[in-house]
């Protein structure tokens, strides 16, 4: 496999499993295994990662309804499985990745945390608003991640310079600028940078501070609107307010405009998402111009 030329670390200073900063000992695995249909081994083994990543992907929507609703975003493991297992909801990055970093580390997978700076086609220096996962299998390393949205890995990359992977009609790299790696899609005839990441150890407090500015601060991507993601083999589609981006295998992209009533329905049934009627009544009012002023039905 070709490698390309940067200086990078060796080691990913994995931390050790059960660390207690992570709360995995809370987890429900049980419960988690059944809200994304896995029925496989529970074993540390390359093929039971590539099986559970793809159950998780088509499973979990990428969603920040939450924030959207000007609510906070909790990281702790407890909060984790309640919504994304118990209620049937979706999440972001940090949400998603940390749910499966100890979802894997309780089958025995050693999992390092990163930190990531998105940049979607452009090398601008952004704040680190992504997670991804570097797993270690045996001698070989993957990198996971199965909270990018519609863009992301349907399937886990190797982790070293040069690997590519591809699943139907979709195309990932992994590549190196100076001493980060990068993970590109294939769009058309070019790569497309997606995010980037250094191999360094992060602790349960980094994650903290990241998610706390990207569910809040008025510059982040992820205040003001909402946004669901979701990629299968079949289509990557991404909804931003009332606009739907369908991207197609054979390079199609279509856009659709919804009534909010419409985005709504889409969100509990096409992208899968469990809602109460208040989050419902609450996503109608923000999906409405103009903009009421938030209030949680009493």
């Amino acid at each position: 496999m070709a490698t390309e030329k940067s200086v990078l670390p060796q080691s990913t200073n994995p931390v050790r499993e059960g660390d207690p900063q992570w709360g995995g000992e809370l987890l429900d695995l049980g419960a988690y295994l059944r809200r994304v249909g896995y029925t496989g081994p529970r074993t540390a083994t390359a093929d039971a990662l590539f099986a559970l990543h793809r159950a998780h992907r088509e499973s979990i929507t990428f969603e920040n309804i939450d924030v959207a609703l000007e609510r906070g975003v909790s990281l702790d493991v407890e909060d984790l499985q309640d919504k994304l297992v118990e209620r049937g909801r979706g999440g972001y990055c940090f949400e998603q990745n940390l749910l499966f970093a100890v979802v894997l580390e309780r089958l025995g997978f050693t999992v390092s945390r990163m930190l990531a700076r998105v940049r979607l086609g452009t090398d601008q220096t952004r704040y680190r608003a992504h997670t991804a996962l570097i797993v270690t299998v045996g001698e070989d390393r993957w990198l996971a991640d199965v909270g990018f949205g519609a863009r992301g890995l349907v399937e886990p990359i190797a982790f070293e310079p040069g690997a590519r992977s591809r699943v139907a009609a979709w195309n990932w790299q992994l590549g190196t600028d100076g001493d980060q790696f990068v993970l590109r899609s294939l769009r058309g005839e070019d790569w497309f940078d997606l995010y980037a990441f250094r191999v360094e150890r992060h602790f349960q407090v980094d994650f903290d501070v990241s998610n706390y500015f990207t569910a809040h601060h008025e510059r982040s991507t992820f205040t003001g609107k909402v946004i669901a993601m979701h990629g299968t083999t079949r289509a990557q589609r991404t909804l931003v307010d009332r606009t739907l981006v369908t991207q197609h295998p054979d390079g199609r992209t279509e856009h659709t405009e919804l009534t909010a009533d419409e985005a709504v329905d889409l969100l509990r049934h096409s992208f899968a998402i469990t809602l109460s009627e208040q989050e419902a009544l609450l996503l109608r009012q923000r999906l409405t111009a103009p903009l009421p002023p938030l209030q949680e039905a009493s």
